[in-house]
């Protein structure tokens, strides 16, 4: 027996007193093995708790049967919320997912992608909140198929599945125009193109569509945290705004708390809408208004998208647009 803790095909094929061949036509459901020899190897897996390799059993056909997914942020329930939906259809097409957090370091992203490629993973689903010209080359540099979920590629290489932010963010400043001739952007970092190109064109949009004037002043940008929407409050007020279109969940309960410590009510004084419709939209008081998202099924037609492409199945469409709507809830009449 092995004398360290890892049981390997060898021990059990010892034991069983059976070939390693027999041993893995036994472990991948080979019907050309007899019932009594297959009962031996069953019950000496089972005593011995051997754990087959999944890496090593793919070598033969060059798949491991995992999937890599790459999270900005484990501890936003958004991406946890993509990465369930990700992980059940993985499930029920046998693979097994390995999920590492990029924790929005984009040195560390690089270093996590190439971590997953020398697992030799059979696709990659990426989430981030930009991609950077390294992580391109990367994915360019590699066989390994990709599809992003959530991030907008808008160089259009890269198959992806993600709604209209541009028409959703328009939506919202169409919303907020109503009762605001001051609606204030409140994003992450403008360097991501889902904030500085895509949801800012739409803010655009939005306000010249309804006779609003564009006003750089009334652009705020920050992390994607709680504390960094709290601490936004006060220059928000000072730029005049009544309301605020805001492209993070945590950001928007960081900046609506913020309001209060400034004595604001909302929605009587300033409202909001922020935008991934996650979980924390109703942690908070007033509940936050929210674009609406399937959350859930971006990171589901993700995975399913990534099957087709490792299975080489034709894809129907390489962009796949989800629908969205607006939730209204009491951060906004």
């Amino acid at each position: 027996m092995n004398t360290d803790d890892t049981i390997t095909i060898y021990d059990v094929a010892r034991e069983a007193g059976v070939s390693m061949a027999t041993v893995s036509r036994v472990v991948n459901g080979n019907k050309n093995v007899k019932e009594n020899t297959r009962k031996k190897v069953l019950e000496v897996i089972d005593r011995l708790d051997y754990r087959p390799n999944a890496v090593a059993r793919g070598l033969a056909s060059k798949k491991t049967t995992t999937v890599g997914v790459v999270i900005p942020n484990i501890a936003n329930s958004y991406f946890s919320i993509l990465a369930k939906g990700i992980d059940d259809i993985a499930a029920m097409y046998k693979y097994n997912i390995v999920l590492a957090s990029s924790d929005e370091d984009d040195d560390k992203e690089v270093g996590v992608v190439n971590t997953l490629f020398a697992k030799q993973v059979d696709g990659i689903i990426f989430m981030g909140h930009h991609l950077t010209e390294k992580i391109r080359a990367e994915f360019s540099r590699s066989r390994t198929p990709v599809v992003l979920a959530g991030t907008v590629d808008l160089e259009h290489q890269l198959p992806s599945v993600n709604i209209d932010f541009t028409q959703a963010v328009s939506d919202v400043v169409a919303d907020l125009s109503k009762n605001h001739d001051k609606i204030a952007f409140v994003s992450g970092p403008l360097i991501d193109e889902i904030n500085g190109k895509i949801r800012l064109a739409g803010y655009k949009e939005g306000l010249a569509a309804n006779g609003l004037t564009f006003n750089e002043g009334l652009v705020f940008e920050a992390k994607y945290r709680y504390q960094d929407g709290f601490d936004l409050a006060e220059r928000v007020l000072n730029s005049g705004a009544t309301a605020a279109y805001v492209a993070e969940d945590e950001l928007a309960a960081g900046l609506l708390n913020g309001l209060f410590a400034a004595g604001k009510s909302v929605p009587e004084d300033f409202e909001i809408i922020t935008s991934n419709d996650s979980p924390i939209t109703k942690y908070t008081r007033p509940n936050l208004s929210s674009i609406s998202q399937p959350i859930y099924d971006l990171g589901a037609v993700s995975m399913r998208m990534l099957t087709k492409i490792m299975n080489k199945e034709e894809l129907e469409e390489k962009e796949i647009i989800l629908n969205h709507g607006i939730t209204k809830r009491d951060s906004s009449r």
